[in-house]
């Protein structure tokens, strides 16, 4: 029998988490709903959950700053950050400390729910043995990347990446010299395909390129296809 995702949902407002809960368990999971900041710490400290629904703007601790402590911690888990602060500025913070997700207030609560199931489905993907033992270990370009330890080496250098990233480096090390638009790469890596999200895929990429590529404005590795999208540089790129 599969384990029910248990879920913790940290929202001030208590109209909305209460939607929220609801249609979460009328998904199948279950879910702790709290309404600060310390009383997630709380919730957080005694359970082991499975994903984390984090709103920023909390009484007492915020939520990047929650966000922060999680990543710090021995244990992974997933999170996705639901916020009023919808600028992009606010987002790549998000982002910067470690949340998996963001998602920006209105929002549809299909849509949450959506993106919720496919981060689970995605960590219990990447907990499973590997399909290709060959893609266990990619060498490109001077970069190491590790699939089973999810570390990546730049000419012998450790380089430190969220899970975001190393999951967008590898499957894009996986495919060398193919061509991937922004919805197909939202498809793929995140696990979602929605019109409007593709500025992700964006800032993303250029924050991914600040740490592999020596100059980030003229890239040699990961590569903008005008028109279409990116690709991973092949054998018959320059540069590569």
């Amino acid at each position: 029998m599969l384990k029910t995702k248990h879920l913790l949902l940290v929202e001030d407002d208590p109209d909305i988490a209460g939607l929220l809960a609801d249609n979460l368990r009328d998904e199948g999971y279950r879910v702790d709903a709290v309404g600060d900041g310390d009383a997630a710490l709380a919730a957080i400290a005694g359970n082991r959950y499975d994903l984390l629904l984090l709103d920023v703007m909390l009484p007492g601790v915020d939520g990047l700053e929650i966000c922060r402590r999680v990543r710090a911690g021995p244990v992974y888990t997933p999170i996705i950050i639901v916020s009023s602060k919808s600028s992009d500025i606010q987002r790549v913070v998000g982002l910067e400390m470690g949340a998996d997700d963001y998602i920006a207030k209105p929002f549809a609560l299909a849509e949450v729910v959506a993106r919720v199931r496919a981060l689970l489905r995605r960590v219990a993907a990447l907990s499973q043995p590997a399909a290709e033992p060959a893609d266990a270990v990619l060498i490109a370009g001077g970069l190491r990347i590790d699939a089973q330890s999810r570390a990546v080496a730049l000419d012998g250098q450790p380089v430190a990446l969220t899970a975001r990233e190393f999951d967008l480096l590898h499957f894009f090390a996986r495919h060398p010299g193919r061509m991937f638009t922004r919805l197909e790469l939202l498809n793929q890596v995140w696990g979602y395909n929605h019109d409007g999200y593709e500025h992700t895929v964006n800032s993303h990429i250029n924050r991914l390129r600040a740490k592999i590529e020596a100059d980030p404005a003229k890239p040699a590795r990961i590569l903008t296809v005008w028109g279409v999208g990116y690709k991973f540089a092949g054998a018959d790129d320059p540069g590569a």
